[in-house]
């Protein structure tokens, strides 16, 4: 379980996040691939697919990356002048590594929320016809 010891509280969203747990009963069950979750939690059935992350996370952290890269790349280059090939061999795996493990980190803790908060797709109730004029 989450915490050890016969605590059986679910793990906190950032705990579910860094080690990829079930936010439900804190097993190493999130994550099939290296940003894509399972279908379901092996150890609880917690329906990991009844939750909605999106794509916003990869946008967003892509963006993040590619500026950070971006500068870096031109002060290096403005103060080193170095072969185009060395900015590849920096760049792109910084990138890469980079974009995966936030997305990882940042697809958990929206799981997370979402499962702890209880969030769902918003409905809109119809109006009460008693109260209309």
């Amino acid at each position: 379980m989450a915490g050890g010891d016969g605590d059986t509280s679910p793990p906190a969203p950032i705990e579910v996040a860094a080690k990829g747990l079930c936010p439900r009963c804190g097993a190493h069950t999130l994550f099939d691939g290296a940003v894509s979750f399972a279908p379901a939690c092996r150890a609880c059935g917690l329906d990991f697919a009844a939750f909605n992350v999106g794509d916003g996370p990869a946008a967003f952290l892509t963006l993040i990356w590619g500026t950070v890269v971006v500068i870096l790349a031109v002060w290096l280059e403005l103060a080193a002048n170095p072969p185009w090939w060395v900015h590849v061999l920096l760049w792109l795996p910084l990138v890469i590594t980079g974009t995966v493990v936030s997305l990882r980190i940042a697809k958990g803790m929206l799981l997370a929320l979402e499962y702890r908060n209880a969030a769902r797709e918003g409905r809109i109730a119809p109006p009460d016809t008693d109260t209309l004029p």
